[in-house]
């Protein structure tokens, strides 16, 4: 079966968007052909990957099985990596998920056709716990969540760990993290993340992205950091996450 991993976290700003769009692009330069879902209403991973936001007939029919996903698929700047793109009728997918006789199985449903095709299916998430969410729990083999090493982003962590287990039914995503937007000049980041690693149950993977002004600089150049920065400490920092986490798939 083809891994289905979904970029997640219940606080915006974390890194996701640009955690999906490097990782999809580092799996499919190593060779996979690799899909990404931009699910999030504000279509971040459609614009870094510079695809027009706009999906013909919205959100709502798609998860309604009242349009073709295959006929939606767009094309990046890589060969091996297509994007199924989002834009702002996504704002209202709750609505259109509770609107089907299973609402939780809905972005499975959408997945399920396409994921022959591919080797990965990478999800990019909004941040929020809904309907959506479970939805993308029901789809999702891994949930990879971002953190920022403070105390507020692991509460929020321990939070969703404890919203999987006691209120997910059914078969479970496993739940692995890694630290995002770290600051080797921060005391405070720095504890965290040894005291994480102290304590961790593997949980959270040893790759850490950095606080690194490449990353910043996607939104301006519109491509993955391999396009404009292959030989950057955050690209390098990407391709050991993906390294790391791949055979845990």
């Amino acid at each position: 079966m083809t891994p289905v991993v979904a970029l997640y976290n219940i606080k915006g700003g974390v890194g996701k968007t640009s955690a999906a769009v490097n990782l999809a692009w580092t799996a499919a330069e190593q060779g996979a052909r690799v899909l990404l879902w931009d699910l999030d209403p504000q279509g971040a991973a459609s614009y870094l990957l510079r695809i027009k936001p706009k999906v013909r007939g919205g959100g709502s029919r798609l998860v309604r099985g009242k349009s073709d996903p295959a006929a939606l698929l767009k094309g990046s700047d890589h060969e091996r990596l297509d994007l199924l793109p989002a834009d702002f009728s996504y704002r209202k997918m709750d609505l259109a998920l509770d609107a089907t006789k299973r609402p939780t199985r809905g972005l499975q449903r959408v997945i399920a056709p396409l994921a022959e095709q591919y080797d990965y299916v990478f999800l990019d998430c909004p941040p929020a716990i809904s309907l959506a969410s479970e939805s993308v729990f029901a789809a999702a083999d891994a949930l990879l969540v971002p953190l920022i090493p403070t105390p507020l982003s692991l509460r929020t962590f321990e939070q969703l760990q404890r919203f999987v287990a006691q209120d997910v039914a059914g078969p479970r995503p496993r739940i692995l993290a890694f630290f995002s937007m770290v600051d080797g000049r921060k005391a405070l980041h720095r504890k965290i993340i040894d005291e994480v690693a102290a304590s961790s149950d593997g949980c959270v993977l040893q790759a850490a992205i950095p606080a690194a002004s490449d990353v910043e600089k996607m939104a301006i150049q519109r491509r993955a950091l391999a396009g404009f920065a292959p030989r950057g400490r955050a690209v390098r920092a990407y391709e050991a996450l993906w390294n790391e986490l791949r055979p845990r798939l």
